[in-house]
C-alpha cells in the first residue's frame, strides 16, 4: 500500500495523489495547475488506463481540471464524487474545455500569420462530454467498498456546494491503515454551506495548508464592505465588476447582495441590476438553488422552506449568450457585473475590464484568491498603470478593491482546529496545497499542539503506509532558478522596458505636433516623475 504525492505540493493548485494497492490503483483529485508553477510536477507512474477509481474532493478546477486529459490518457474507470459535486463539475469541465478551444483558435490564427505551429487544447469540449459518463455519486457519510482491500467515506468539508474529506480505509495481508486526505478545509460562518464537519481518528492524514501562515480578520463585515463599495461606485455613476469564480464565490456575492437589497441597505438606487455574466456561473446558480439539504446551512434551509430563493431577486439578469453580454458592456445604466473567470485570466471579465478598468467612476473588486502570475493577482498588487488586453492597451484607473478574507478555504486557526479533532495518530500529517512558507508555519504549529509527525513532501516523493516509512523522498524540482518575486520582478521590468518604449515613441511623434501639445506632454511627464520622486 504506497501514497505517491504527484501534484499541489509546496503549491497551491494542481491537486494529486496516487494510491496504489494489492487489487486497486486510485487517484485523489486530478486538478489543473493555475498561475505559475515553481516546482516540477512528476508523472503519474503508470498508465491512466491502469486507473480504477477518481476520488474527487470538489469541483474546483485545480482538483478536477485535468479529469477529461486523463479521459484522452485513457481512463476508462469511476469518478466518485457527491452528487452536488457531480453537477457542478459537469459545468465546469465543459466550461473549461470551451475556454480551451476558444484559446487555441485564437492562438492558431496569430500563430499562423506568425508562421507558428498549431497547438492543441489541453481537452476538447466531446472529451469533457465523454467524462461525464464515468462519474458515480457518493452521499456524505456513506461507506462505499471500493474491494476487498479499500472503503471510502465522503465527508461535508465545508468549502463549497458538495466538496469532500475523503476516509479511506485499506485492509492489506492483515495490516489495516487508515487515510483521510482532508481536500480544501472550509472557513466557517459562511453563506449557503454549511461548516466543515470534523473526523476524530486516522493513521496518516493528508491536509491542505493554504491559508497555514494566516489568519482571516473576524472583525470584517462583509455585508458593510460590499454595501460600500456598491454605494460608492453607483453614486460615482460606475460599474461594480467582480471577476468571480463562477462555482462557489459568485453565488456567495448573489446571497450577500439578496441581504442588501431586502434590506434596503442601497439609498438611491433602489433597482440596480446585477448581471451574472457567464454561462458556467449560470448554470452553477442553478445547481445551487435545488434544495440540497445535506449541504445547506441552518439559515439556507430556513429561507428554502419559507420559498424564499436564498441567492435570487428582483433585477437579477442570468446572462448565457455573447449577445447577451454585449448588451450589457453597451448599456450605460450603473450596474453590477459579475464575470468568471475569477483570476482574469480567461473568460468574459476580460472583456469587462476592457470596458471598465480604464474609467475611474467604476471599482473593480476581488472576492477570492488570486494565484501568483494571474491578471487578477497583478492588478490587485497594483503592479502597472496599463495592462495590455486583446491586443490594446489599457489604462488603470477604476477603483481596485479587495474584500478581505472572504476566503472559503479556513485560516490557521480553523486548520489548527481540524487537525486538533484528530488527537495523536499513529503515523503522519502530509501537508500539501500549500506554498513553503504557509506548509513550514503550520507544520511547526502543528506540531507543538498535537505532538504529530508532519511532512512537507515534494511531488515524486513515495511512501509505503504499511512500512511507515519513505520508499521515496524527492528532492525539490524547480522549472526555474527563481523565485516567485523574482520572477514577478522580471515581468514588470519587461513592462517597464515597455513602457519607456512607448514614451520614446510618443515624443518622438509629438515633435511634429502644436507646441500646446508638446508643453502639455512636457507638464505630464514632469508631473509623473515629481510624484514618482
Amino acid at each position: 500500500m504506497k501514497l505517491q504525492f504527484l501534484g499541489a505540493d509546496h503549491e497551491v493548485t494542481g491537486s494529486m495523489h496516487f494510491i496504489e494497492t494489492a487489487d486497486l490503483k486510485l487517484l485523489v483529485d486530478c486538478g489543473m495547475q493555475q498561475g505559475r508553477d515553481v516546482y516540477v510536477n512528476e508523472e503519474l507512474p503508470v498508465s491512466y488506463s491502469e486507473i480504477d477509481y477518481i476520488l474527487l474532493t470538489h469541483a474546483h478546477i485545480d482538483h478536477a481540471g485535468m479529469l477529461p486529459k486523463a479521459v484522452v490518457k485513457g481512463f476508462t474507470g469511476t469518478i466518485l464524487a457527491t452528487k452536488a459535486s457531480a453537477d457542478l463539475n459537469a459545468i465546469m469541465l465543459l466550461d473549461s474545455a470551451n475556454i480551451q478551444e476558444q484559446e487555441a483558435e485564437q492562438a492558431n490564427r496569430k500563430g499562423k500569420r506568425a508562421g507558428k505551429d498549431p497547438v492543441e487544447p489541453e481537452y476538447t469540449v466531446e472529451d469533457a462530454e465523454k467524462t461525464l459518463q464515468y462519474f458515480r455519486t457518493v452521499e456524505y457519510g456513506e461507506t462505499v467498498e471500493l474491494s476487498d482491500t479499500v472503503k471510502i467515506r465522503f465527508i461535508d468539508a465545508g468549502h463549497l456546494l458538495g466538496s469532500a474529506s475523503i476516509e479511506m480505509w485499506i485492509n492489506e495481508n492483515d495490516i489495516g491503515k487508515k487515510l483521510v486526505f482532508s481536500g480544501d478545509i472550509g472557513n466557517i460562518n459562511k453563506p449557503l454551506i454549511r461548516d466543515p464537519q470534523y473526523i476524530h481518528d486516522a493513521d496518516y492524514v493528508i491536509m491542505e495548508s493554504t491559508y497555514g501562515n494566516r489568519y482571516h480578520d473576524k472583525t470584517i463585515n462583509h455585508i458593510e464592505d460590499l454595501r460600500r463599495i456598491i454605494q460608492e461606485t453607483l453614486d460615482r455613476g460606475g460599474n461594480v465588476v467582480f471577476p468571480a469564480f463562477a462555482v462557489g464565490r459568485t453565488q456567495e456575492l448573489l446571497y450577500l447582495i439578496r441581504e442588501l437589497k431586502d434590506n434596503n441597505l442601497i439609498k438611491g438606487h433602489d433597482y440596480f441590476p446585477v448581471y451574472v455574466d457567464s454561462p458556467m456561473a449560470v448554470e452553477a446558480t442553478s445547481v445551487f438553488t435545488k434544495n440540497l439539504a445535506d449541504c445547506y446551512d441552518e439559515e439556507t434551509r430556513e429561507l428554502v422552506l419559507k420559498g424564499i430563493n436564498p441567492i435570487s431577486f428582483p433585477n437579477l439578469i442570468l446572462s448565457k449568450t455573447v449577445e447577451d453580454s454585449m448588451a450589457i458592456r453597451n448599456d450605460t445604466t450603473p450596474k453590477v457585473i459579475i464575470a468568471a473567470a475569477g483570476m482574469c485570466n480567461a473568460g468574459r471579465i476580460r472583456h469587462h475590464l476592457k470596458h471598465n478598468l480604464w474609467r475611474p467612476e467604476c471599482s473593480i473588486v476581488f472576492a477570492g484568491y488570486q494565484a501568483e502570475g494571474t491578471l487578477g493577482r497583478v492588478l490587485q498588487d497594483g503592479e502597472t498603470d496599463f495592462i495590455k488586453l486583446f491586443g490594446e492597451e489599457i489604462a488603470v484607473r477604476a477603483h481596485i478593491e479587495t474584500m478581505q478574507d472572504m476566503s472559503s478555504h479556513a485560516d490557521r486557526a480553523g486548520l489548527l482546529k481540524w487537525i486538533g479533532e484528530f488527537g495523536k495518530l499513529s503515523g503522519n500529517v502530509f501537508l500539501v496545497h500549500g506554498n513553503d512558507e504557509s506548509m513550514e508555519s503550520l507544520s511547526k504549529a502543528i506540531e507543538e499542539e498535537t505532538g504529530n509527525t508532519v511532512e512537507c513532501p515534494y511531488s515524486g516523493s513515495i511512501f509505503d503506509l504499511a512500512a511507515g516509512q519513505w520508499d521515496y523522498v524527492a528532492p525539490p524540482r524547480f522549472i526555474k532558478k527563481e523565485t516567485a518575486t523574482t520572477a514577478r520582478n522580471e515581468n514588470v521590468n519587461r513592462e517597464l522596458d515597455a513602457a519607456l518604449n512607448n514614451i520614446t515613441e510618443l515624443v518622438e511623434m509629438m515633435k511634429q505636433g502644436a507646441n500646446a501639445d508638446k508643453m502639455k506632454l512636457v507638464r505630464r511627464i514632469n508631473e509623473l516623475v515629481e510624484k514618482m520622486r
